[in-house]
C-alpha cells in the first residue's frame, strides 16, 4: 500500500473531524492489519476504484455516532434514526470526496461509491488480499478509526 494513497485519507478525517466537531482531534497511533477484524457497531464504508481498488471505513462504536450526529446537527440525538444515519454517512462522504480531490490534483484517477452504513454487533470486515491501515481519531464524541485497504490495481 502506497503511503501516497492512504496520507489524503487520514490528513483530511483528521482537519474534517475537528472542523465539524469543533473540538479538539488527537491521532492515535497507527497500525497494519492484514486478518478479518470486528467492527465497533457503525460503520460508513465507501470503495474506491479505478487507479486503485479498495475501501475506506468509518468505524466507531453507537454512542460515538450518536454524539457526531448529536453535535453535527446542534441537537441530542438518542436514537440511531434516520437523521443520525445520515449525518454519519454525509460525514464519510465529505472525508472521503475531499480526499479523493487531493488526490486527482496529484494525478491518481478514483472512482466513489455512495457510502454504505453498517450497524450492528459482532460484525466483521474481511479483506484477506488487502491490508488496511488503521488510524484512530480519538475526539471528543468518541474514537473513530479511519480504516484504509487500497491496493493498485492488477
Amino acid at each position: 500500500m502506497r503511503v501516497e494513497y492512504i496520507n489524503p485519507f487520514v490528513e483530511t478525517a483528521f482537519n474534517m473531524l475537528r472542523e465539524v466537531l469543533g473540538g479538539d482531534v488527537k491521532r492515535g497511533d497507527l497500525y497494519l492489519k492484514s486478518t478479518s477484524q470486528p467492527v465497533m457497531g457503525v460503520a460508513a464504508l465507501v470503495g474506491l476504484a479505478g487507479d486503485v481498488e479498495g475501501r475506506v471505513l468509518f468505524d466507531m462504536s453507537m454512542e460515538t455516532a450518536l454524539n457526531i450526529a448529536s453535535t453535527m446537527n446542534m441537537e441530542q440525538i438518542t436514537q440511531f434514526d434516520d437523521l443520525a444515519k445520515a449525518t454519519i454517512t454525509e460525514l464519510a462522504n465529505l472525508i472521503t470526496a475531499q480526499a479523493v480531490t487531493k488526490l486527482q490534483d496529484l494525478g491518481f484517477r478514483f472512482d466513489l461509491t455512495p457510502p454504505a452504513l453498517f450497524t450492528g454487533a459482532q460484525m466483521e470486515i474481511s479483506d484477506h488480499e488487502v491490508e488496511a491501515l488503521i488510524v484512530p481519531m480519538l475526539t471528543d464524541q468518541g474514537k473513530v478509526e479511519v480504516n484504509v485497504a487500497i491496493r493498485e490495481r492488477m
